[in-house]
């Protein structure tokens, strides 16, 4: 069953927010789309054949879809929540008017935050400027870095991707996580990062980050007790780790996210984090 509640409006953009909780392993009839659009995950996750060929669609991962393109779609986790953002054609041209459109992008710790960002009710309240504002910043960054061979859906790729975002045991360490697949570690790693295009480590902690974020969304105020539930080292270790992926720290993201008002730069100046 699907249900969809809009957020915002406007002659250029909507924004929706969308609940699935089919149930099944085999792909659904195709669904045409009728507009040009990107779609986030906010939780959960589920499968998708498109243009680009089938993916697993989670948190980590964002798609954009153009008028005309069959999708169908498979739910083998049982649900997700999805935001589902819908463009304009003149607005979808002006965004990719200097290049060509991926169809399925990394959506790391940056586009998390201004996803997360773009759902606050403070932008709602300004859809002219402040929702606008954030939802350009977040489609800028989510569609930047492309993944290199998206789309190919390697099985391989994908296992490990579900493995690292169920937190399973095996997937505690390079490792292991390749042994419980089958392959060398080297394999894993050369063809994850030829697949989402970032590394292995970097993936586990975009993870991680994204995990940070619903604990502080949801009030928790210590960080100790987070550290030590998300498997970081010590408190110290999620600091820097979220700084390096966002360029705030825990401190500065509790207040962005719990305070309404005007759009903040979710960019943060991070760098390359490992």
């Amino acid at each position: 069953m699907r249900s969809a509640v809009e957020l915002l409006r406007q002659p250029d953009f909507q924004v929706a927010a969308v609940r699935c909780r089919d149930d099944h392993t085999g792909w659904s009839d195709p669904e045409p789309g009728d507009a040009y659009g990107l779609v986030l995950t906010r939780r959960g996750g589920f499968r998708r054949a498109g243009r680009g060929g089938a993916e697993f669609i989670d948190p980590t991962v964002a798609y954009l879809v153009v008028p005309g393109e069959e999708e169908r779609f498979a739910h083998p986790a049982g649900g997700d929540d999805c935001t589902s953002v819908h463009l304009s054609d003149r607005l979808w041209q002006e965004l990719f008017a200097d290049g060509p459109v991926p169809t399925v992008v990394h959506a790391d710790a940056r586009v998390d935050l201004a996803h997360r960002l773009l759902l606050r009710p403070g932008g709602r309240n300004d859809p002219d400027f402040a929702a606008a504002e954030r939802l350009v910043r977040l489609v800028a960054a989510a569609t930047g870095p492309v993944a290199d061979g998206a789309g190919r859906g390697s099985r391989l790729v994908e296992r490990a991707r579900a493995a690292l975002h169920d937190r399973h045991p095996d997937a505690a360490g390079l490792v292991p996580l390749a042994r419980a697949l089958g392959v060398s570690p080297y394999r894993l790693s050369r063809e994850f990062q030829a697949l989402v295009g970032v590394p292995l480590t970097r993936y586990r902690n975009r993870l991680r980050v994204g995990q940070v974020l619903d604990r502080l969304e949801a009030g928790a105020e210590s960080l100790a007790d987070v550290s030590a539930e998300l498997g970081f080292a010590d408190q110290a270790h999620l600091t820097r780790t979220v700084r390096a992926h966002l360029g705030h720290t825990p401190g500065q993201l509790r207040r962005l996210l719990r305070r309404e008002g005007p759009p903040v730069d979710a960019s943060g100046g991070a760098g390359s984090p490992a």
